[in-house]
């Protein structure tokens, strides 16, 4: 009877997990169960394999609504008919076409129509009528009396049970409609006997029609789905023929292996013929050749990429030209990710320039086809304060209330029947999928068409999505390539771009072993000389690398993942620091981490030294190992699973007679990893691009900092990337009609700032001013710029206000008066290529008074700093601290006064639970000094916005790096706005 339910997945609306769901099944001891969720198909995979464990048939397909209403529902005979709906619902959501109100014949599935609402066409060979228990009353007056052959009985599941479920279910309705619970209107929600009746319940109506209830069993009895959860469904081949495949594999591999390691490496050559075996034995060929054929055509297009991720501990991805990391180089071994109980291949991620990346994902479906390929899908969920400010409005409460809700909920005002009903479904809600989404680069080749397994959503990428997301796609045997983007690629291409046109030198960003060795670079390094370089930029970053002395590879290998918060966190990153300076002076807690992790010191620093340690000091098997680094690293969500194995940890320490201490203790350093730990090969990936940035700003720093304004995106606001470069020797200018373009440009040293600055300036007006002067030469005067760029009045304001005519040499004020008379006159453009032009109007205007503040206002309204003036020019006292940056080595221990621009804050909480703030601030000179904020100060000086602040701490040092322990802070008063209101 049950072949109607909806679980979670129906988002908004369902009530039961797939979980819940079927626990409810076994519980009345059903035989046969049918999950048919709301315009989606996202649990399907999951709930038959959780009906097989069970002992219960599984049964599944799609309920088809037009918003509240319900059109149909289809349930798949088999899995063709799964296919069948699936293909049906993604053709709908890629084309944004309306569900039509009959859909097509399905050949393998069931359509079932509410008999309430069915407009009585005939029906074909595969329709159905489904009629409710409380509906059977009307079927005598109806016109299936007499013929009920197409009757089945329909009673859907939605609750739980009539109570809190049914409270659950009509708020996720309300928070559906975004409308006030009083208002949900009928039809909007489910009746609150949608949940599981003993069978004779719902028989029971149907008595005197002993047909209908034999017509719902043959139904179901003809419906079954069975998938292999075993079976890998990517791709199988990339030839079409798997020994095609291998030879392919060993050729591109031999070839690599020459240009990677020349023709004399013998352990080069071993580990490559060693990988071939173990990659082609365990059927991984294609994916290795898929992930070079995307490679071969980014880089036949001139794109630049970092492969990163478990597979670049293979020297074959290396000789491949997928990774850049030097597997023998880093001592990384391939079989660590290999082992009996992985039937799926290492995974690769891709990055590329966010300017490039569809370009790659398009090639990707056009060259493997739209049926086999699809972007993976993600859940967003509820959770937290989101939760509460949803229940929120739907209780019709103001937003004061709410932010009680959300900030004080232990406030008198808390303590109502609402507000404590509110906490109550609130705490139901937590982790209910709430938005299906998309993840952040997965892409799935597979060898059937996806709607074999998954309907498919269309998202504002553009490309098909599956509607179930990672984890779906782990358990079932899919392995997702990760095409991901980032704005550290983009800036090192654009860099090198840059130094061609303004410089005339090519610079090939790839020959990162010269890069290793330089000079410059290790200099640059060690002096935390990094901002703009990639992972690298951070306050937290410049300060370990200084901390660290850090001037090569290895060390920067190690610094990318310990900078990373589970390692920070737990204190083992201030442990590695000072076992680095003092490798004599410390003792390791157990013989084996001695053995194992003897590079980092003892310290886990990757995801690797988890292994290790399972392995070697715990003694759990490589499987179980692995799936505890899988675990950490988001990409495993069996909790059961998860809970054996730590259980097993455990239990093998005290079999092995370790203290409890030490177990506790390294088990403390494993969990502190969750979900931050990174591979070596992924930190080695990091620290190639890392060195990459570093070159180019050692030796070319001024088109370096054009070029990471112009990708956006790094760890700080775009101001303090231009200080950067006039630190680093460059001249800024305002925008120019006659030099800048869209984004900033640079000439010679001469760095122009981009239209693209200027806050409400129009893209078109922007990228119109450069192409005009680029076709038909400078601008001659502001009327000769008015006659040729098609821009209104309020964009002619905004550019004489930040300066862009000051090659006119007029004045502000006779500019704007200016520009009124030419628009009064004429239009835009209107003149231009004119064989007459009007004579030009003369007149006279008294002499203004300007000063250089009112500039700064100006920049600093339309750009979000000035350029004209620095902000300590601003200032109404002179006073800029008594030390400068450069001189705290020299006051450890001593209190001083220094002034600083704020550039960030870091916020943390203490174990008490207080608030305390690291923060970076600039002093006069465009030097960085570093602050610690601890709750106390704060309380008394806390941060009032950006700005300078003047601070009083004293200066203490942690391995060579000073920072000030702050003890008062004050914003520093401007000069005030001679602009006027």
């Amino acid at each position: 009877m049950f072949w109607n339910c909806h679980s979670y997945y129906s988002l908004r609306y369902g009530t039961l997990s797939l979980e819940r769901l079927v626990g409810k099944a076994k519980s009345l001891g059903l035989e046969a169960l049918g999950l048919t969720d709301i315009n989606n198909s996202t649990g399907v995979l999951d709930f038959v394999r959780l009906c097989g464990e069970a002992g219960i048939r599984p049964l599944a397909g799609i309920e088809f609504r037009d918003g509240d209403a319900l059109l149909y529902t289809g349930l798949a005979m088999n899995n063709e008919g799964f296919r069948e709906l699936n293909e049906f619902l993604s053709r709908h959501n890629l084309e944004g076409s309306p569900l039509p109100l009959r859909p097509p014949e399905f050949q393998n599935a069931y359509v079932i129509f509410p008999f309430e609402s069915f407009n009585g066409h005939k029906l074909s060979d595969n329709e159905r009528i489904g009629i409710r228990p409380e509906h059977i009353n009307r079927l005598v007056t109806s016109r299936f009396s007499a013929d009920r052959g197409k009757l089945v009985v329909r009673h859907p599941v939605t609750l739980e049970n009539g109570g809190e479920s049914f409270m659950l279910h009509r708020n996720l309705r309300a928070i559906d409609h975004n409308t006030l619970i009083t208002k949900l209107q009928t039809g909007q929600a489910a009746l609150k006997h949608e949940r599981f009746f003993p069978v004779e319940r719902i028989s029971n109506p149907f008595r005197d029609y002993p047909d209908i209830l034999e017509n719902t069993e043959k139904m179901m009895a003809a419906c079954q789905l069975d998938f292999d959860y075993k079976a890998v469904k990517n791709k199988e081949t990339f030839t079409g023929d798997r020994y095609d495949d291998k030879v392919l594999l060993e050729k591109l591999a031999m070839d690599g292996l020459e240009y990677r390691y020349g023709k004399k490496n013998a352990e080069a050559a071993r580990r490559v013929k060693h990988e071939l075996d173990i990659i082609c034995n365990m059927g991984f060929s294609a994916y290795f050749l898929i992930t070079w054929d995307i490679i071969r055509y980014s880089m036949n297009r001139g794109f630049h990429h970092v492969g990163r991720g478990s597979g670049a501990n293979s020297v074959i991805a290396y000789c491949l030209k997928i990774t850049d990391v030097d597997p023998i180089d880093l001592n990384l071994y391939f079989e660590r990710f290999i082992n009996p109980k992985r039937s799926s291949p290492p995974d690769f991620d891709i990055d590329y320039s966010w300017t490039e990346r569809e370009a790659v994902q398009d090639y990707i479906f056009k060259r493997y086809g739209r049926e086999h390929t699809a972007l993976l899908g993600a859940m967003s969920t509820f959770k937290g304060k989101s939760i509460l400010r949803e229940l929120g409005k739907v209780y019709g409460l103001p937003a004061g209330d709410i932010d009680a809700l959300t900030e004080r909920p232990f406030a008198a005002i808390n303590n109502s029947g609402i507000t404590r009903q509110i906490y109550q479904i609130a705490r139901m809600m937590v982790d209910f999928p709430n938005i299906r989404s998309i993840h952040a680069g997965g892409v799935l080749i597979s060898e059937k068409p996806v709607t074999y397994y998954t309907a498919l959503d269309l998202p504002p990428k553009g490309f098909p999505t599956t509607q179930w997301d990672m984890y779906v796609a782990g358990d079932f045997g899919f392995e997702k390539l990760d095409i991901l983007s980032q704005r550290g690629i983009g800036h090192i291409k654009d860099c090198a771009a840059i130094v061609a046109e303004n410089r005339g030198l090519k610079v090939d960003v790839h020959q990162v072993d010269k890069f290793k060795r330089d000079p410059k670079v290790k200099s640059q390094l060690k002096n935390g000389e990094t901002n703009g370089c990639f992972y690298i930029e951070s306050p937290a970053m410049r300060g370990l690398l200084k901390k660290l002395k850090c001037d090569n590879y290895l060390t920067l290998v190690a610094a990318s993942s310990i900078i990373r918060p589970g390692v920070a966190k737990s204190g083992m990153m201030k442990e590695y620091i000072r076992r680095f300076h003092h490798p004599g002076r410390f003792q390791y807690i157990h013989p084996v981490m001695k053995e194992q992790l003897e590079e980092t010191y003892g310290v886990m620093v990757y995801q690797e030294d988890v292994l290790k340690v399972c392995h070697h000091f715990a003694g759990l098997d490589l499987a179980d190992a692995d799936v505890l680094r899988r675990a950490m690293s988001g990409k495993f969500r069996s909790k059961k699973e998860l809970e054996r194995i730590v259980d097993k940890f455990h239990q093998n320490c005290r079999e092995k007679g370790y203290p409890e201490s030490i177990t506790k203790e390294v088990w403390r350093q494993i969990e502190s990893f969750a979900g931050y730990s990174f591979s070596k090969a992924h930190s080695a990936s990091y620290a190639v691009e890392s060195f990459q940035s570093l070159y180019l700003k050692a030796h070319y720093p001024l088109e370096f900092m054009v070029a990471v304004i112009n990708n956006f995106g790094g760890f700080y606001r775009t101001w303090v990337y231009f200080n950067e470069a006039r630190r680093c020797g460059a001249t800024i200018h305002l925008p120019c009609a006659n030099h800048s373009r869209y984004k900033t440009c640079i000439i010679g040293t001469d760095i122009y700032t981009g239209f693209i600055h200027i806050d409400s300036l129009e893209r078109k007006v922007g990228q119109a001013i450069d192409a005009e002067r680029e076709e038909n030469g400078t601008y001659t005067s502001l009327e000769n710029f008015v006659e040729r760029v098609d821009a209104g009045l309020e964009q002619l304001i905004l550019l004489i206000r930040i300066g862009a005519f000051r090659f006119t040499g007029r004045s502000k004020a006779e500019l704007l008066w200016d520009v009124h008379l030419l628009l009064r006159r004429s239009k835009p453009n209107e003149h231009h290529n004119a064989l007459f032009r009007p004579p030009s109007l003369a007149y006279t205007l008294p002499k203004l008074v300007h000063e250089p503040l009112e500039d700064a206002y100006d920049e600093m309204e339309l750009l979000g700093w000035p350029v004209s003036l620095s902000p300590f020019d601003l200032l109404q006292t002179e006073f800029h601290g008594d030390v400068r940056a450069r001189e705290l080595t020299k006051n450890i221990g001593t209190k001083v006064r220094l002034v600083g621009n704020l550039v960030t804050i870091k916020y943390v909480r203490t174990v008490k639970g207080e608030i305390m703030h690291f923060a970076a601030f600039l002093d006069a000179e465009g030097e960085f000094f570093d602050t610690v904020h601890f709750p106390p100060t704060l309380r008394t000086s806390p941060f009032k916005g950006d700005g300078v602040y003047q601070v009083y701490g004293k200066v203490v040092e942690e391995f060579g790096f000073p920072s000030v322990e702050v003890e008062r802070m004050e914003k520093m008063a401007l000069r005030a706005d001679p602009r006027g209101g």
